[in-house]
C-alpha cells in the first residue's frame, strides 16, 4: 500500500538571523516597513513539503508517492530522490519554469520569516494524480490552488481518503472553497494559527470543524500537538531536545510520523508520539532531509 504526498518540492535557502526580528520591527510603523537583516550563514538545501513528508516516509520504511511539478533546475533534486530510492514516477518537469524555491529566515528565537517562489508548482493542475492501485491515503499539503482542487477531487472521486493539511496556502482560497476541502477530508491537520486562520475564513469554530472530519490534529511547536477526535482530545507532550539546531521542516517529519502510525494501526496516541519523536530528531540537524533515525529505535520508545 502507498501513501500519495501531493505538494511542493522545492529547493530551500536557510539563513540565520544573530538577533532578534522583534528587536529591528517597529509595530507602529509596520505600514512603512522597510528592513534588512544580515544573515552571516546561508544554506541551500533539498525541501517542500511534499518532499519533506515523502523523505521521512522512505527513512520510516514507506513507499510514499511524490505528486508534485517540477521545472527544468530539477536534476540535483531528482539525484537525490534516487539516491535515497524514492519513485519520482508522480513527479512532473515544466521543462520552461524553475523548481519553486523557499527563502527562509530565522532568528536566535526560532522565529521564521518566508518568502516563496512557487514556480513549476503553479502548474500542477497539469499533473494529475497517478493511476495506481493499492493507494491507502493522501495528503493534500500546500500545493497550487487549481491542482490542490484538482487532486481532492480526483481522491473524493477514487473513494481515497483525504488529509487535508493546508498550511500556509490557505488564503489563497475562497470561504467555499474551503469548506469544499473540509467536507472532502477525513482529516485534517495544521499548527494553531492554521486552526485560527481556518475557523476565521470559514465562520467556523474549532468544534463545528472537528464535527465534520474524523480527526483534527493541530501542531504546537514547542508545546507538542492536540488530536481532537470524536468527543476526547489526546493531547501529545512535546520531546525535550538539548541542541535546536534548525525548526524548518519539523512539522513535515511530524506529518510523516503520524501517518506512519495510522497506516500500521498504532492508534492516535501513539501515532501522535512518533510524529514529535521525528519533529524532535529533526529539529536537530540543519535543514530538512539531513536527518537520521532507527525506525525499531523509535518504536521501542512508543
Amino acid at each position: 500500500m502507498s501513501v500519495v504526498v501531493c505538494g511542493s518540492v522545492a529547493y530551500d535557502y536557510l539563513m540565520e538571523f544573530d538577533g532578534e526580528f522583534g528587536d529591528f520591527i517597529l509595530p507602529d510603523q509596520i505600514h512603512i516597513l522597510s528592513v534588512a537583516f544580515n544573515v552571516p550563514r546561508l544554506r541551500k538545501e533539498f525541501g517542500g513539503c511534499a518532499g519533506n513528508i515523502g523523505f521521512n516516509m522512505k527513512k520510516l520504511g514507506m513507499e510514499p508517492i511524490i505528486c508534485s511539478t517540477v521545472g527544468k533546475d530539477f536534476g540535483d533534486y531528482r539525484a537525490w530522490l534516487e539516491s535515497n530510492d524514492i519513485s519520482i514516477s508522480g513527479i512532473k518537469i515544466i521543462e520552461d519554469m524553475y523548481t519553486a524555491q523557499c527563502f527562509i529566515t530565522t532568528d536566535q528565537k526560532n522565529n521564521q520569516l518566508t518568502s516563496f517562489h512557487p514556480g513549476a508548482m503553479e502548474e500542477g493542475h497539469k499533473n494529475p494524480i497517478p493511476d495506481i492501485e493499492g493507494i491507502e491515503m493522501v495528503i493534500l499539503s500546500p500545493d497550487g490552488k487549481e491542482s490542490t482542487i484538482l487532486h481532492a477531487n480526483e481522491m473524493q472521486n477514487k473513494g481515497i481518503p483525504i488529509m487535508y493539511d493546508p498550511g500556509q496556502g490557505l488564503p489563497m482560497f475562497e470561504k467555499s472553497e474551503v469548506l469544499n476541502f473540509i467536507d472532502q477530508a477525513e482529516w485534517i491537520i495544521l499548527n494553531e494559527y492554521e486552526a485560527n486562520l481556518l475557523s476565521e475564513i470559514t465562520g467556523l469554530n474549532q468544534n463545528e470543524i472537528n464535527a465534520k472530519v474524523s480527526a483534527m490534529i493541530v501542531t504546537k511547536g514547542g508545546q507538542g500537538s492536540d488530536i481532537f477526535v470524536e468527543d476526547q482530545v489526546i493531547s501529545i507532550d512535546p520531546i525535550s531536545v538539548e541542541n535546536e539546531a534548525d525548526p524548518t521542516g519539523c512539522g513535515d517529519a511530524y506529518r510523516a510520523g503520524l501517518i506512519y502510525g495510522m497506516t500500521n494501526d498504532l492508534g492516535w496516541e501513539k501515532s501522535g508520539k512518533l510524529g514529535s519523536m521525528l519533529g524532535s530528531i529533526k529539529v536537530q540537524s540543519h535543514g530538512t532531509q539531513n536527518h537520521v533515525f532507527e525506525l525499531d529505535a523509535l518504536l521501542s520508545r512508543l
